[in-house]
């Protein structure tokens, strides 16, 4: 129950430094779009505040890491696009190059005639080169990850838990034993999500480093603005099903 309440407080801590970061980004590209030096100071501290994020995690994996794969303090929604108890890193890849794919179609004719705005349409054929390296890297880091998830998962099937559970008996002695599998259990997980956060961090650090500090700023709100969003559809949608027990909200 402690794990709980420290992963509900750690959550809702983030989602709340999330927003005042948003309003800090939204505000130095209106007040300093011109001032890459102020811009890359905002865009550091934002991140510093995804590294302080991560080592809050850190500590709840250690003491209890199930608590983050299904965690309370989410929607059913939010969960539902978690991949190894958050974002998946290349997510923001992908959102990425949807972002600089609109602007550079919503700006074409200015970028035409020579205008140019430094936002992520404008993204060079090296920082596109150096974003695709970055993208096959870390799916291939997912996969591993996912592999490694997937094999914890069949253990289950595995000993000693099969011998425990054949057993039957009860006692004080196999209770003990299972205690400590599921321990042991809980320990490798904690390890996997702790690598999992390792990469979101590492991959969001790369990525923005590839960026000028303007367009960073601009990928940094963006990207705020979509996790900030999710979670909100998810208390919304969840607030009309305890409003309405009989709506069904699960049709395609």
């Amino acid at each position: 129950m402690a794990a709980e309440v420290q992963g509900t407080t750690c959550y809702h801590n983030w989602v709340a430094q999330q927003r005042a970061d948003l309003e800090e980004l939204s505000q130095a590209l209106l007040r300093d779009a011109d001032d890459e030096h102020k811009l890359r100071l905002v865009v550091d501290k934002c991140l510093e505040h995804y590294r302080d994020y991560t080592a809050q995690r850190l500590e709840l994996s250690e003491e209890d890491a199930p608590s983050l794969v299904c965690p309370v303090w989410c929607s059913s929604y939010e969960s539902s696009f978690m991949w190894l108890a958050g974002c998946r890193p290349s997510m923001g890849i992908r959102l990425l190059y949807a972002l600089s794919g609109t602007q550079l179609q919503a700006q074409l004719e200015e970028y035409l005639s020579g205008v140019r705005r430094g936002n992520l349409g404008e993204l060079s054929v090296g920082q596109l080169n150096t974003v695709n390296e970055l993208h096959m890297r870390t799916v291939r880091e997912e996969e591993n990850l996912s592999d490694r998830m997937a094999n914890l998962q069949e253990d289950v099937a595995d000993e000693p838990l099969v011998s425990i559970t054949a057993d039957g008996a009860g006692g004080s002695s196999s209770l003990d034993e299972l205690d400590g599998a599921m321990d042991a259990h809980a320990c490798t997980y904690g390890k996997i999500l702790e690598d999992a956060d390792k990469l979101r961090l590492n991959t969001l650090t790369n990525l923005v480093g590839i960026f000028t500090p303007r367009q960073a700023v601009d990928f940094l709100i963006a990207s705020k603005k979509l996790h900030l969003s999710i979670s909100e559809w998810g208390k919304r949608r969840h607030s009309r099903k305890l409003a309405n027990p009989n709506l069904c909200m699960g049709h395609c």
